[in-house]
C-alpha cells in the first residue's frame, strides 16, 4: 500500500527536500512503498514534521553523553499548530563510539510507548520499557534546573536553592539531592522516562527581564524542535507542562522559547510545583501569561 507524505519544506534542495528524499529511498529500500510531495505552500500540506537531527551536539563531539534524533509529526492546522498537536514521535539514541548499546522510543497519542534496546555489535535488539521514578519526594533523588550556558546561571541556580530549601528545608550537612546537567533535552526527558531523574525544570526564556537588565545577551533556549518527542515522556507517564501547568502548547517553529517542567509523577509534581511557583514569584520571573516566550 502506497503512503503519501505531505511534507512543508521550507529549505531549499539539499535542505529539506534532500531530506525526505533520502528518507523515501531509505524506506523502500526496507520495503515499503513511500509517495513525498513536497510541498511549498503550508496550506495544502496535511502534516507538519518537526525534527532535530542531533539534540545534545557538544556532549556527543567532547564523549561526554549521548546525543538524540528528535522527530515529532502533528496534522497541519497553519500556523496554529503546535506542540500539543503532535500525534506521533521517535526519539533514537545516538550513542557514544565506545558505547554498544543504543535506546530508540516511539509513542502515537492515546496509546503507550514502544521502545527497543539494540546491540550495535551484534545487531539484536530487545523491547524497552519505560518506567519513571515512583519515589514520592525529591529527597535523595536526581533532579533540578537547567543552566548549561553562562549567562544568568546565578538566578537559575538560585530559584533551585530557595525550591529545595522550600520542600526539604536546610541541608544541615547532608546531600539532599543531586542534579545531573544533561545537555540536551531529549536526554533530559529520556532520564525522567527511565527514573533516573525525579523532576526538571528548564526556565532560561523566564531570564530575559533580568539579563536585560544586567545588560546582557539573552541565552540560548529551549525550541519547539527540543520537545517535539515530550509526547512519548507524556505517555509513559512523565507530568510535562508549562510554567503554569498547562500541556505545552508552543508554536511548531525554531524561533519560540519554552520552559517547561517535567515531574516523574503526582506526588513530585505536588511536591515542586508550589514551591516553584512561590519562589519565582518572588523573584519577578512568573510572566503574567502562559510559559512560551518568544526570543
Amino acid at each position: 500500500m502506497t503512503r503519501v507524505a505531505h511534507v512543508i519544506a521550507g529549505a531549499p534542495m539539499g535542505g529539506a527536500e534532500a531530506f525526505f528524499e533520502r528518507l523515501c529511498v531509505a524506506q523502500h529500500a526496507a520495503g515499503d512503498a513511500v509517495l513525498a510531495v513536497i510541498r511549498r505552500d503550508p496550506g495544502r500540506a496535511e502534516l507538519q514534521i518537526i525534527l532535530d537531527p542531533i539534540d545534545g551536539t557538544s556532549g556527543l563531539i567532547y564523549g561526554k553523553r549521548s546525543a538524540w534524533i528528535l522527530t515529532g509529526v502533528a496534522p497541519n492546522h497553519g500556523r496554529g499548530t503546535s506542540l500539543a498537536d503532535i500525534e506521533l514521535a521517535v526519539q533514537t539514541e545516538i550513542p557514544l563510539p565506545k558505547q554498544h548499546l543504543s535506546d530508540s522510543y516511539w509513542a502515537v497519542a492515546g496509546q503507550g510507548v514502544s521502545g527497543e534496546r539494540r546491540d550495535r555489535l551484534t545487531g539484536d535488539s530487545q523491547p524497552l520499557v519505560p518506567q519513571p521514578s515512583r519515589a514520592r519526594t525529591i529527597a535523595e533523588g536526581y533532579g533540578g534546573i537547567a543552566r548549561f550556558f553562562p549567562g544568568g546561571r546565578d538566578e537559575l541556580a538560585a530559584v533551585e536553592e530557595a525550591v529545595i530549601d522550600a520542600v526539604l528545608g536546610p541541608a544541615r550537612g547532608r546531600a539532599l539531592t543531586f542534579e545531573d546537567q544533561y545537555g540536551s533535552t531529549g536526554g533530559q526527558l529520556y532520564e525522567l522516562m527511565m527514573g533516573h531523574d525525579r523532576w526538571l525544570a528548564d526556565l532560561r526564556p523566564l531570564l530575559r527581564p533580568v539579563l536585560q537588565r544586567r545588560g546582557q545577551w539573552p541565552i540560548m533556549c529551549c525550541h519547539p524542535y527540543d520537545l517535539c518527542t515530550e509526547l512519548i515522556a507524556r505517555e509513559a507517564g512523565v507530568i510535562v507542562t508549562d510554567v503554569r501547568g498547562h500541556r505545552l502548547s508552543a508554536p511548531l517553529d525554531v524561533h519560540t522559547g519554552v520552559t517547561w517542567i517535567g515531574y516523574a509523577n503526582r506526588a513530585i509534581r505536588d511536591q515542586v510545583e508550589p514551591a516553584l511557583r512561590a519562589v519565582l514569584r518572588k523573584r519577578g520571573l512568573l510572566p503574567p501569561t502562559a510559559g512560551t516566550v518568544v526570543v
